[in-house]
């Protein structure tokens, strides 16, 4: 029998059997993992080798999307639209961050485990009465769907991009040649010649006809027509609202004005243009070229042709200058004189002053008002998160709003309103809670619908510094109507006599401004119009002043003796441009750094977007645009 099998064994036959069984034994085993690299990609993009896969992608495209849709109406969902450009911008994020998480790598940029801590703890997301809280880290991370080693990861990753596209711009300087024209044009001020020609110095017209006013009414029909209303109502759900639930005693008032001295003790701070030279000669010689009247950005060059370095600082405090010595020289030279040479312990310094804010300090009862309000708003956002999923559930479970409990915190109001929030009555419809809340309430009051299920919404209130929870149904709609010409017809007749008025005052101010063009004087033609000039203060773009609004905008693409004129709600305004006024950077050294210091903000910002443009470039980044659409299009 054996030998028999041996024969059979070593037959062909056999030989293709065992074959046969080998690959099948084989396949068994791996047709896992054939059959999922025969399947579709899982990965939305590639960038230097490195796949970007769904699951990740789907986690940033969620939260994403939450905070796209925050606000919108109750019940309506994200368009197809919103949902692809909402994907393709965290696309492009996760593709930056990757491309540039490999230039890290190349460079061997690491971020330490202490440090991730120490930043994570002083996030103020994460802190309760001043100090970390575990609890509420865990519960922010949870609420925005993130685990605890992936947040830490991505903190990791934040904290050495930001160190390396910090040092790309660190030694970002606007030249003057791009600062001065930008500070002259927000600081240039005019003044103009003004003849006002107002309404209600127009004689009264005669008493119109019938004819006349039915004319009128038909020509204005937006004039007497009546907006939707709608009956409302919404609860709402804040701090504000719980704060009469929550106590605070003097020992906890008093312990938060501890841990919050940062906030009511101010240290002196100042604003300073340093030059650190190697040797005393080289510092005394800068110092005599700054005192000769050589400006901040001829200093700059000097100090680097010589060897020595020129740094500018903003509001700064003491404790920002490494030299004790250095420290102790800035703050005690006086405003826009150059002090120094002055020996410090890492070399030669010259300074000078360009702003001086003294410190201050509030007392614990000067602040106890304010450190109530804080500590009671930290409380009660605490508690806020526990009943809004309390009412969630309720609402979730078809509870109309009438019937939720008492003693939730709620505030609560009904009424009638239009799109812009007002009553019938034309008053501002009583909404509870920050203005971000009621605009988003009178938003969802026109999308939704009466029996739709009323649903809890977020809204963030950056007025208050945190946000706010409501929920609404519509009781009833009003559509929109024509109010009928008898019940207007007083209305009307007044509308029609305004427009007399403003045909009448519209001549008189246009043969003056014709007048003035034609080479008359200003004030001659003023006299023959009855009216009495008066000389405007100089003002830059941007100054509320007397100077009606709409003049002001026109003033400054006027040329010095060209004239205009504007109609204001309630007049006509004839004016001739008098004076231009430019601003001296010499003489306004603050404001004129302030606006270099904006300019070199926006020029970091634009040099870490091109280095973040040409490493993403350089990582070749490709995307699965089928996967891309499975997600962002399910």
């Amino acid at each position: 029998m054996i030998s028999q099998f041996r024969r059979f064994a070593d037959s062909w036959i056999a030989r293709i059997f065992f074959i046969i069984m080998a690959v099948a034994f084989v396949g068994w085993g791996i047709s896992g993992d054939l059959f999922r690299l025969m399947g579709p990609p899982r990965w939305v993009a590639k960038v230097g080798g490195q796949t970007i896969e769904i699951p990740a992608f789907q986690g940033e495209f969620q939260r994403a999307m939450n905070q796209a849709t925050r606000n919108l109406p109750s019940g309506q969902e994200a368009t197809a639209d919103l949902r692809r450009r909402v994907g393709m911008q965290t696309l492009q994020r996760m593709v930056a961050q990757a491309a540039v998480g490999l230039e890290l790598n190349k460079l061997h940029i690491n971020t330490p485990d202490d440090a991730v801590v120490r930043v994570v703890q002083s996030m103020p997301a994460f802190q309760k009465d001043g100090k970390f809280s575990k609890n509420l880290f865990d519960a922010v991370l949870r609420n925005n769907g993130y685990s605890e080693p992936r947040f830490l990861e991505m903190m990791r990753a934040d904290i050495a991009r930001n160190q390396l596209l910090g040092t790309i711009s660190a030694g970002v300087q606007a030249p003057d040649v791009l600062v001065k024209p930008l500070y002259e044009s927000e600081f240039e001020k005019r003044s103009a010649d003004m003849a006002v020609f107002p309404l209600s110095a127009a004689p009264e017209p005669a008493t119109p006809d019938q004819k006349a006013l039915q004319r009128w009414y038909d020509n204005h029909p937006d004039f007497y027509a009546t907006p939707e209303y709608r009956r409302i109502k919404v609860i709402e759900l804040s701090p504000q609202s719980l704060a009469p639930e929550i106590t605070v005693s003097d020992e906890e008032l008093r312990a938060a004005y501890n841990e919050r001295r940062s906030q009511f003790v101010k240290a002196p701070r100042r604003s300073v243009q340093v030059i650190s030279a190697p040797d005393q000669a080289k510092a005394k010689a800068l110092a005599d070229k700054w005192r000769g009247g050589a400006g901040w950005a001829a200093m700059q060059q000097a100090a680097q042709a010589d060897g020595a370095a020129a740094i500018a600082e903003d509001n700064a405090a003491r404790v920002q200058f490494p030299d004790p010595d250095l420290a102790q020289a800035v703050f005690s030279a006086p405003a826009d004189t150059v002090t120094g040479p002055i020996k410090g312990q890492l070399g030669w310094f010259v300074v000078n002053v360009t702003a001086i804010q003294p410190g201050s300090e509030t007392s614990f009862e000067q602040a106890k008002d304010t450190l109530k309000a804080q500590v009671v708003a930290a409380k009660a956002a605490d508690l806020m998160y526990d009943r809004a999923n309390k009412i969630d559930d309720l609402l979730g479970n078809g509870t109309r709003l009438d019937q939720l409990p008492g003693n939730l915190g709620l505030k609560a109001a009904a009424g009638t309103l239009d799109k812009q929030g007002t009553t019938p009555q034309g008053e501002p419809a009583p909404i509870p809670g920050p203005k971000e809340l009621k605009k988003a309430i009178i938003a969802a009051a026109f999308q939704a619908q009466p029996g739709d299920q009323p649903q809890l919404t977020e809204v963030q209130t950056p007025s208050t510094g945190g946000s706010a929870y409501y929920a609404l149904q519509v009781d009833s709609i009003t559509p929109p109507g024509e109010k009928p010409f008898d019940a207007v017809k007083d209305k009307v007749a007044e509308d029609w006599k305004q427009d007399q008025r403003r045909r009448v005052e519209d001549k008189a101010a246009t043969a003056m401004m014709v007048a003035v063009q034609g080479g008359k004087s200003f004030s001659d033609a003023a006299t023959v119009a009855g009216v009495t000039p008066k000389l405007s203060p100089l003002v830059t773009r941007d100054d509320i002043s007397e100077v009606p609004p709409e003049l002001q905008r026109v003033m400054f693409g006027l040329k010095k003796g060209e004239a205009t004129m504007v109609e204001t709600p309630d007049s006509f305004v004839v004016a001739q441009l008098v004076e231009i006024k430019q601003p001296d950077p010499a003489a306004d050294k603050a404001r004129y750094e302030q606006v270099r210091a904006a300019v070199n903000q926006s020029l970091a910002n634009d040099m870490e977007a091109v280095f973040v443009d040409a490493v993403r470039q350089r990582a070749n980044p490709q995307v699965n645009r089928k996967t891309f659409e499975s997600v962002v299009q399910p």
